[in-house]
């Protein structure tokens, strides 16, 4: 742990460094980007060097026990039991500070559902993913703004993109991305045999310019005119959007809005949250590599839910939790199972900051 701590601090007296020299105050976003790390680290070196100050009088008072007279030595046992107990506190406090912070926590999140195997049944399944965290920012008092939606023939949602705007919906939503799974009897199935499907849920932190620097050289937009369903034409204006970022292949087409500068507008946020989301992923597949547990990070799992109809349970398979409480989780109550997982990996996390097993 210490180790860790010696190593920030010499990360913070660089990046106080650099943040002077003329190179980076003539590059804003690398002067933002720059400032912003050293903010974050800043409380853990404060508090590290009140640890190292309170260390060294531990050392200073010992040695004046062991040279100090009666009444002295008794003063100085006295000073020393409050410096040891303060020196542990500081320990407790370190140990909390070093769990990575997500930066992300604070955003909003761009939320995507896509129905995966399974046809029309997965096409509902994620119209209920969409309306279950729907009724769940509700309750949080949240904001969606719908982005974009394809309807299927049955009813449901081959894919929906919505923003979600309000405190701390990405440290609430960040563990949800991954491949849901539904199992239970459709109304169209005849023989009572239960059918699984499956949909897909991405959820990306909404991306700020200091976040991504995008360069308009990289970028392809072209227009088009909306069209509805059946070819049956929106409008006749090039209102519609295809944002292609060049370096990267990802294609963006807004055309829900009437004014092509509100869809730009729009496609550049889903465009610059795909991006972060990309670059997060890549960042974490290297640490991956050097963690303890196998669980993952649980941004991208495999299977990570199961939502069993004819027994009333949701199961999320990352911690083997389940809660036979399936109706009233599909209406939104998600607490109790965003909880669970969130204290899951917060747990995990401290145990790789600190190298301690039992702390979780």
């Amino acid at each position: 742990m210490f180790d860790k701590l010696t190593a920030t601090e010499r990360q913070y007296e660089e990046l106080l460094a650099r943040l002077g020299s003329v190179e980076v105050q003539n590059d804003q976003f690398e002067y933002r980007k720059q400032a912003k790390t050293l903010s974050e680290i800043e409380p853990i070196v404060t508090r590290f060097r009140e640890y190292q100050i309170v260390t060294r009088g531990i050392a200073q008072t010992e040695e004046l026990i062991a040279g100090a007279d009666a009444e002295m030595r008794e003063l100085a046992q006295q000073e020393l039991k409050a410096l040891t107990a303060k020196r542990e506190a500081l320990v407790a406090d370190l140990k909390g500070l070093l769990v990575p912070k997500d930066p992300n926590d604070a955003k909003n999140v761009m939320l995507e559902i896509r129905a995966g195997t399974g046809g029309d049944e997965a096409a509902l399944f994620a119209a209920e993913l969409f309306r279950m965290y729907t009724r769940y920012a509700e309750r949080q008092s949240w904001r969606v703004d719908l982005i974009s939606n394809s309807d299927s023939a049955g009813g449901g949602l081959k894919e929906v993109i919505a923003m979600i705007e309000g405190r701390g919906a990405y440290s609430k939503l960040k563990y949800e991305s991954g491949v849901h799974r539904v199992q239970r009897v459709p109304a169209t199935e005849a023989s009572g045999r239960k059918h699984t499907s499956t949909a897909t849920v991405a959820v990306l932190p909404e991306a700020e310019d200091v976040d991504i620097k995008i360069d308009q050289k990289d970028l392809r937009i072209d227009t088009f005119c909306s069209s509805g369903p059946g070819g049956q034409s929106v409008n006749t204006t090039y209102s519609a959007v295809r944002i292609t970022h060049i370096p990267t292949g990802v294609v963006v087409s807004q055309q829900d809005q009437k004014s092509q500068i509100k869809n730009k507008d729009k496609a550049m946020k889903v465009l610059r949250s795909r991006l972060l989301d990309m670059e997060v992923s890549r960042q974490q597949e290297a640490i991956a590599k050097d963690r303890r547990s196998q669980v993952g990070t649980g941004e991208r799992s495999e299977k990570i839910r199961t939502y069993n109809f004819p027994e009333n349970r949701i199961t999320d398979h990352r911690i083997n939790f389940s809660l036979y409480r399936l109706t009233e989780v599909l209406n939104g109550d998600l607490a109790e199972l965003l909880d669970n997982v969130s204290t899951h990996y917060q747990s995990e996390k401290l145990k790789d900051a600190t190298g301690d097993d039992a702390a979780a």
